[in-house]
Formats: structure tokens, C-alpha cells, sequence
């Protein structure tokens, strides 16, 4: 095993970090204005992947049930891909309704 040779500095004391008094710390004081934007783009890629998600879904049900043409291989296919689109739609719609709930 190799040694490795890195030689370490003491920090410095002079900071003054564990002071009582202080009234303002930059670091606490970061405000963004990115946060106060509308997530539009993420508000219709829920929504898309939702309604995806759903009409999927309502598809697999009617071949299932025999009201739509098609094999149950295809019933499977579409149930498999709306779970799947429709998992990820719904818990972001919830997500950005509850994100503006908060900060609305």
C-alpha cells in the first residue's frame, strides 16, 4: 500500500464563528429568485405523464374486459406502461399541488 505524504495545516483561530451577538449571517439570508417562479414545465410534464397514464390505463381495462378489440398480451403491455407513466404523473401533480398550497 502506497504512504501518502500530505501534510495538513491547522485551521486558523482567528474566525469568530461561535459569536452570540451576531445579527446578520449571510449565509441564512439566500433568497432566490428562481423560487419564486411557477414551475410551468414541471406542471405540464405531470400532467402529461397523468392523462398518459390514465387514457393507458382505460385502454388496458377495455381489452381486458373485452369492449375493445386486441390480445392480452397488448392488455399487458398497456397496463405495464400505464403504471408506469402513471405512478410518476400522479405523485408529481401532488407534489407541485402541495408545493403551491405551501408557498401560495
Amino acid at each position: 500500500m502506497a504512504t501518502r505524504r500530505v501534510r495538513y495545516s491547522p485551521l486558523a483561530t482567528d474566525d469568530n464563528d461561535d459569536a452570540i451577538n451576531r445579527s446578520f449571517d449571510p449565509r441564512f439570508d439566500y433568497t432566490p429568485k428562481a423560487l419564486d417562479k411557477v414551475p410551468w414545465k414541471s406542471i405540464v410534464l405531470a400532467l402529461f405523464l397523468l392523462f398518459l397514464g390514465t387514457a393507458l390505463l382505460f385502454l388496458s381495462y377495455f381489452i381486458f374486459t373485452g369492449h375493445m378489440g386486441g390480445e392480452r398480451s397488448q392488455a399487458y403491455g398497456l397496463l405495464a406502461l400505464g403504471v408506469l407513466s402513471f405512478l410518476p404523473g400522479i405523485f408529481n401533480s401532488l407534489n407541485v399541488i402541495c408545493f403551491m398550497y405551501v408557498k401560495y
